[in-house]
Formats: C-alpha cells, sequence, structure tokens
C-alpha cells in the first residue's frame, strides 16, 4: 500500500466512521477496487486508522469524557456516573455479538459486495424513517438507551451504518436530537478500543503484520483518518441537531445499488 492509496483510504474511514454511510462496507469496496490483497497488512492496517478515528472522538468530546470521569472518581450515584451506566447498558449487546459472532460474519460476509449493497440499502432504509420522527424530546435513560445499543449490535453487519443505526433507533424512539447525536458517539470508544486492542493482538500474532507497513504510508493513513474522523464528527453533530439525516439517504442508496451491480457482475469496476 503506497501512500496516495493510505491516504485515500485513511479519508474513506474517517469520513464513513462517523457519517451515516457505513465505514466498513467503503473499506471493503476500498480495498477491492484498490486490489489490496494481503491480509496481514490490511488489518494492521485497520487498526491503525480505528486508532485514530477513536482518537478524534475522544478529542471532539473531550469536556464530555472528562466531566464523566470527575462525576466517576466521586465514588457516588450522580449524573456523571449514570451517564456511563448508560454507555455500560448500551455497550452489552454489541460487546456479546463482537465476542460471540464477529470472526462469522467477517468470513461469511466481508467480501461479499451484493450482501454489503443490501446493507446499504437497508441503512438508507432507516435514514429515511427519521423523517416521521417528530417529538423527539425525550431524555436519555436505560431503557431507550439499551434499544440503540441493540440497534448497534446488527451494525457490526459490513454496509450497515453503526452511526446511522444508532442515531435512527434513537430518533424513532423520541429520544431529543442533540441527545442521540452525543451519546451515539460517546457509546462507540469503548467497544472501538476493544476492538482495536483485540485486533492489534492478532495483527501482531501475524508475520511481521505491522512491520510491513512502511512508516510513510501508516503515518499518512493515520493522519488522514484523524483529520477527516474529527471534521466529520463535529458535522455529523450538526446534521443530526438540524434534522437533516434522511439526506444521507440518497448517498447509500446509490452505493447499495452499485454494490449489487458490481458483485453480480453485472458491471465491473
Amino acid at each position: 500500500m503506497n501512500t496516495i492509496e493510505s491516504a485515500i483510504l485513511g479519508v474513506v474511514q474517517g469520513l464513513t466512521e462517523y457519517l451515516p454511510v457505513s465505514s466498513s462496507g467503503h473499506l471493503a469496496v476500498g480495498a477491492e477496487m484498490m486490489g489490496s490483497t494481503n491480509a496481514e497488512e490490511n488489518l494492521a492496517f485497520t487498526v491503525l486508522v480505528h486508532a485514530a478515528t477513536c482518537l478524534s472522538s475522544v478529542i471532539v468530546f473531550r469536556k464530555e469524557i472528562q466531566a464523566i470521569f470527575a462525576d466517576l472518581f466521586k465514588f457516588k450515584w450522580n449524573e456523571g456516573t449514570r451517564y456511563a451506566a448508560m454507555i455500560v447498558v448500551a455497550d452489552i449487546p454489541v460487546i456479546i455479538a463482537g465476542l460471540l459472532l464477529a470472526d462469522q460474519i467477517d468470513d461469511l460476509f466481508a467480501n461479499n459486495l451484493v450482501f454489503i449493497g443490501c446493507m446499504w440499502l437497508l441503512t438508507a432504509t432507516l435514514l429515511l424513517l427519521t423523517i416521521r420522527a417528530v417529538g423527539t424530546k425525550k431524555h436519555l435513560s436505560f431503557l431507550n438507551t439499551f434499544i440503540v445499543g441493540i440497534g448497534q449490535t446488527f451494525a457490526i453487519l459490513p454496509g450497515l451504518s453503526r452511526a446511522g443505526t444508532t442515531i435512527a433507533t434513537g430518533l424513532l424512539v423520541g429520544i431529543d436530537r442533540a441527545h442521540i447525536a452525543r451519546f451515539s458517539f460517546l457509546m462507540v470508544i469503548p467497544p472501538v478500543l476493544g476492538k482495536t486492542i483485540l485486533d492489534t493482538k492478532d495483527a501482531l500474532e501475524g508475520q511481521g503484520a505491522f512491520t510491513n507497513l512502511d512508516f510513510v504510508p501508516a503515518l499518512t493513513g493515520f493522519l488522514a483518518a484523524f483529520i477527516s474522523g474529527w471534521l466529520a464528527c463535529r458535522v455529523m453533530l450538526n446534521v443530526v441537531q438540524k434534522g437533516k439525516v434522511h439526506y444521507f439517504a440518497f448517498y447509500c442508496m446509490a452505493a447499495g445499488i452499485l454494490a449489487i451491480l458490481v458483485g453480480s457482475q453485472i458491471i465491473s469496476w
């Protein structure tokens, strides 16, 4: 993977991690278009760009995270501990599914463009449904955040956007737009961090997975993912609060149809 390719894939990861268009689907399509077939190199690069986007969300929400930890270390039930508890509750389904099913899902669907295209169309449908999400005034509760967490669990399927699924689910159960936008991004930090650690372990077990990455392309990809992730996160917060999430449905429709056509070999790249 050269510097230009790593920069492109880094930007793709950064933008699609937070915009509701599926980062997993874009990375799968991008790797195939560029003909990247080195599995160990791909895994190591994926670890780097996911770490970069996770760091970008930490930077964007640093004040909220600091406030949560400040409340946690008071060792009593308060606003911060309640918020942290809701994040844990919301993440339980995806953690269980990730540990039990992630490998099987990757084996079955990771390179299946037709399936990825179908999941893109499902993402588009969910985003369009947010048009009907009126009266979104509810505060976060353990019940509605758990429902959002179930939505996040389905997003381990490639092509089904995590951001799109969690935000759409939250809006459809009536959560306030500003609340679900922040919660959606904060709740993903623990599972992404955990997956990054597990993927790092897998990459280190390979023969030179990280050492096979050239320093300049790897650094370029990391920085591209970090900067684009930071920008996308800021943009998405504004988009959700303005009720414009459904606009991304049209992009997902186009991407889904294209993926299905290519995967079916009706057309080629």
